[in-house]
């Protein structure tokens, strides 16, 4: 194990989690005002019904990624880290850690409108929600990654990663249907 790794942690569904995305989502737009265009509660918090890692992500859509950059100031000073693209050609990537706990609470990845990325958030999310079985696949997915991987994030994503990009075909498959429909 390594040395302060943190366990990850799978916690029953919450409905408070919208609660908590609404209110950040909220915190958001009263500092960037119309530059954000929407916010989506995306991830496993955002899918009723399955257990999920405690940390609320958010899909914001701006209509300019060179206007957030020049604002990042007003991210930070609500307590978020700036990390920048972070591994995503085209994302803003910014978690906000509780102080006194040290635990991540919120991932928000910010995309321009018309990111392909942002589709894939919101296919994935809608195709899970539409699906309990499927949801329920990625929930059993998400449970033997965490067992064999209990304390390494990165072996944990990867564990999943083959099931995901399965599905995330499957969820664009059924939104390019529903969008011709």
């Amino acid at each position: 194990m390594q040395r302060d790794a943190v366990p990850i942690e799978l916690l029953d569904h919450n409905p408070a989690w919208a609660d908590i995305a609404r209110t950040e989502a909220a915190r958001l737009r009263g500092v960037l005002g119309g530059l954000i265009v929407d916010v989506h509660h995306v991830g496993s918090t955002a899918i009723p019904g399955i257990k999920a890692k405690p940390i609320v992500d958010l899909a914001p859509t701006v209509t300019s990624l060179d206007e957030l950059d020049a604002r990042a100031g007003e991210v930070t000073e609500l307590g978020y880290e700036w990390r920048g693209e972070y591994g995503i050609k085209g994302r803003r990537y910014c978690p906000l850690t509780d102080t006194r706990s040290g635990k991540r609470l919120i991932h928000v990845h910010f995309f321009a409108t018309d990111a392909p990325e942002i589709v894939r958030y919101l296919a994935f999310r809608d195709y899970l929600r539409a699906h309990g079985e499927e949801a329920r696949a990625y929930e059993t997915q998400k449970l033997a990654a965490a067992a064999l991987h209990s304390f390494e994030m990165v072996a944990y994503t990867h564990a999943k990663g083959p099931w995901i990009k399965g599905c995330l075909e499957r969820a664009l498959a059924w939104a390019a249907e529903g969008a011709r429909s």
